[in-house]
């Protein structure tokens, strides 16, 4: 979702640095069209703190997650003139079973924790990704507001999954450059990013100890999660806070080629190998043909085919996909990405290679 604009996709150029030594051990196992290291960690599990409606509920025997969808309710636009129920019937007609939505305040999660109710007694699942960018002094500032607003959200309903800030790696990069060294980051915004995420981590915790945490990213941006891990930061010192998450999202689209070989200025490497090494199941909460790439139905053809669902299913297993989500549902002001127009009802070319997709691919 790049509802701020913030990662507009641009060429990739690069410069070349040393990397950290975590990086390398990645680079070692996962990288140059490998199929990566290291087997899905376990997430974390604790007792519910919280007597709020829960997103359990089930009209359907399947319990998949797999196929979704991406919406923007509270953003304007069809998502917000076309009702609950039929955007409903419409995932249900897809065979979408996970719906990914973005909340911003208090106000924004109230009506995505409205129609997550809705939407759970119909068999799918709703989850918020939790809005918030980087524009703090420090980061115990940024820690203060993302407590507060991951508080909020997690009061307003029991979500089973909460993503945790959107893409904030690419507000950190020094400029046009792959993000797979530690050197392509500005400390300042990177320390503020950690800021952000570690609060509203803490905040939904706070209320919701078995909530599972989703953090995202996109590109090749992924030196930016392992210093997340390890403590470090792009100033070369060790031993800051760490970011722990039960689920790593990434977010990958047309003009991105191949994710197993996906080629920036410092070289090709196999991403979804790097992920897996991070020892987490994946999720990709976004995925989408830019609108830009053709005809309705070479936009159509791309999305269901090898380089998008073709190869995300083909190779779910190898490296421990769990849910693909497609961005999006109706277009909108940020583009013509939709699966449906933006009058929330006429059909794209798009819907139905979606649709014949999931019910040929069972997952």
């Amino acid at each position: 979702m790049t509802s701020q604009k913030q990662n507009v996709l641009r060429p990739f150029n690069v410069i070349s640095a040393k990397a950290t030594t975590f990086a390398a051990a990645i680079l070692t196992s996962a990288l140059l069209a490998a199929c990566g290291g290291g087997d899905a960690g376990t997430a974390l599990d604790a007792t519910a703190k919280s007597e709020l409606p829960e997103s359990t509920a089930k009209a359907t025997t399947s319990t998949s997650i797999f196929y979704g969808m991406n919406g923007r309710n509270t953003n304007g636009g069809a998502y917000d003139s076309t009702a609950v129920s039929t955007q409903l019937a419409q995932l249900q007609d897809l065979g979408a079973k996970i719906y990914r939505n973005s909340v911003y305040n208090l106000a924004s999660a109230k009506v995505v924790a409205k129609m997550a109710q809705t939407m759970a007694a119909g068999g799918v699942t709703v989850y918020p990704v939790i809005m918030l960018g980087t524009g703090y002094s420090s980061e115990q500032q940024a820690y203060n507001a993302g407590y507060t607003l991951g508080q909020q959200v997690a009061g307003t309903y029991k979500y089973k999954y909460y993503e945790v800030a959107n893409e904030l790696e690419a507000q950190a990069l020094t400029g046009n450059v792959d993000g797979t060294n530690w050197t392509h980051y500005r400390n300042q915004p990177f320390v503020v990013a950690r800021g952000v995420l570690r609060g509203l981590i803490a905040g939904v915790k706070s209320v919701d100890g078995s909530a599972k945490i989703i953090v995202n990213g996109t590109w090749l941006h992924y030196a930016f999660f392992q210093m997340l891990m390890d403590g470090s930061q792009p100033d070369g010192t060790h031993g800051h806070p760490t970011v722990n998450w039960d689920i790593t999202a990434w977010h990958w689209y047309s003009d991105q080629g191949d994710m197993t070989r996906a080629c920036g200025g410092t070289g090709c490497y196999d991403m979804l190998g790097v992920l897996r090494s991070f020892g987490k199941p994946i999720w990709l909460t976004e995925f989408g043909v830019r609108p830009n790439y053709g005809s309705y139905q070479q936009i159509a053809s791309y999305m269901a085919g090898s380089k998008m669902m073709g190869l995300f299913q083909s190779v779910a297993t190898k490296y421990n996909i769990q849910s693909i989500q497609a961005f999006e549902l109706y277009d909108d002001n940020e583009g013509d990405f939709g699966l449906m127009r933006s009058d929330g009802q006429t059909t794209k070319d798009a819907y139905w290679a979606y649709k014949n997709f999931v019910a040929s691919h069972p997952m």
